[in-house]
C-alpha cells in the first residue's frame, strides 16, 4: 500500500486531477492541506481519500490508476476492517461490557481511508503536515513508511512516534471517548514535515455510520460517574469536526457537559519540540 501510495502522487498530474475535490463529503477525492474552504493557511499535505465500506459500493470510484490499486487497496481494506472488529471486541471486553457493544453502538458503520503525501519541504519549520488534532472517529489504524513525522502530546509535551516497520499505530478517536465516558481519550497528535524525504502515511478511520446516536454507555454511568457528554449523532458530530479548522480537541469538547473537557495547554508551535 505504502508503494501505490507513492506511485500515485508521482503520477503525471493529469492522471490525478480528475480525483480532485474541495467537497468534504465527497465520497472519494483528491484534495490538499485539511478543509481548504475553511482554513486561511494551508498545510504542507496532500492526499487521497476514499470510502471502503461497503466495499462494493465504493471501489469503482477509486483511482484507475496504478493498474493494480483497486485490487491490492481491497484486498488491505478488508483485513483491516477484520483488524478493526477484533479491537472494538477487545475494547468492549475491557470496559466491562458485552463483547458486541461497540459493534452495536456504530449502527451499520463506516470505514474509509487516507493517503497521505508530505512533499520534501524547503523550510519545515514554517508549516504542519497537519496541526494538532484528534480524530473524530472511533479508531485510526495508521500505516507509516520509515520517514517519522507523527508526533503526540504526553504531558505537555510532544513526543516523536517513530515508525515501527510492518506495524500500525491505533489512535483512539473522539467516539471511543465518548462511548467509554472518558476511561479511553483520544489522542492529541500532530504531522511536521522534511526537508530531505517526502514521507507517505495512511490511516484507515473506522466510524460510525451517519445515523448512528453516540452517547456514554449506560453501565458507565452512576453516581460517582455522570455522563460527560450529550447525545448526538455522528453525522452532526462529523460536520462540526470539518468546520473546526483542526483545532486541538475543540470539537470534543463542543458535545461535553459544561466544558468538563480540558484544553490543552502547549502550544501548537515549533520551538516546542
Amino acid at each position: 500500500m505504502l508503494q501505490l501510495g507513492l506511485e500515485f502522487f508521482t503520477m503525471p498530474v493529469e492522471d490525478r486531477i480528475q480525483y480532485y475535490s474541495d467537497d468534504p463529503l465527497s465520497k472519494t477525492r483528491l484534495s490538499t492541506s485539511f478543509n481548504i474552504n475553511k482554513e486561511q493557511v494551508f498545510n504542507w499535505r496532500d492526499y487521497l481519500r476514499h470510502h471502503c465500506y461497503p466495499l462494493e459500493d465504493h471501489v469503482n470510484t477509486w483511482p484507475s490508476k496504478p493498474a493494480d490499486y483497486r485490487e491490492v487497496c481491497s484486498m488491505y481494506c478488508r483485513e483491516i476492517r477484520a483488524l478493526a472488529l477484533r479491537l472494538l471486541e477487545a475494547i468492549s471486553e475491557s470496559l466491562g461490557l458485552e463483547a458486541d457493544f461497540l459493534d452495536k453502538a456504530l449502527g451499520k458503520h463506516e470505514q474509509h481511508m487516507a493517503v497521505n503525501y508530505y512533499p520534501k519541504c524547503p523550510n519545515p519549520e514554517l508549516t504542519f503536515g497537519l496541526p494538532a488534532h484528534s480524530d473524530p472517529n472511533v479508531l485510526t489504524l495508521l500505516l507509516q513508511d520509515e520517514v517519522p513525522g507523527l508526533q503526540v502530546l504526553n504531558n505537555e509535551s510532544w513526543i516523536a512516534v517513530n515508525p515501527i516497520p510492518n506495524s500500525f499505530v491505533i489512535n483512539i478517536g473522539d467516539q471511543l471517548q465518548v462511548l467509554s465516558n472518558g476511561r479511553y481519550r483520544s489522542v492529541l497528535h500532530r504531522a511536521v514535515v522534511s526537508s530531505s524525504k517526502p514521507r507517505i502515511s495512511i490511516p484507515t478511520f473506522y466510524s460510525p455510520s451517519p445515523d448512528a446516536v453516540i452517547a456514554p454507555a449506560p453501565a458507565s454511568i452512576d453516581d460517582g460517574h455522570p455522563a460527560l457528554f450529550r447525545r448526538f449523532t455522528y453525522e452532526e458530530y462529523y460536520q462540526n469536526f470539518w468546520n473546526s479548522k483542526l483545532q486541538g480537541n475543540s470539537c470534543l469538547r463542543s458535545f461535553s457537559h459544561d466544558s468538563q473537557i480540558s484544553k490543552p495547554s502547549t502550544q501548537d508551535e515549533h520551538d516546542d519540540l
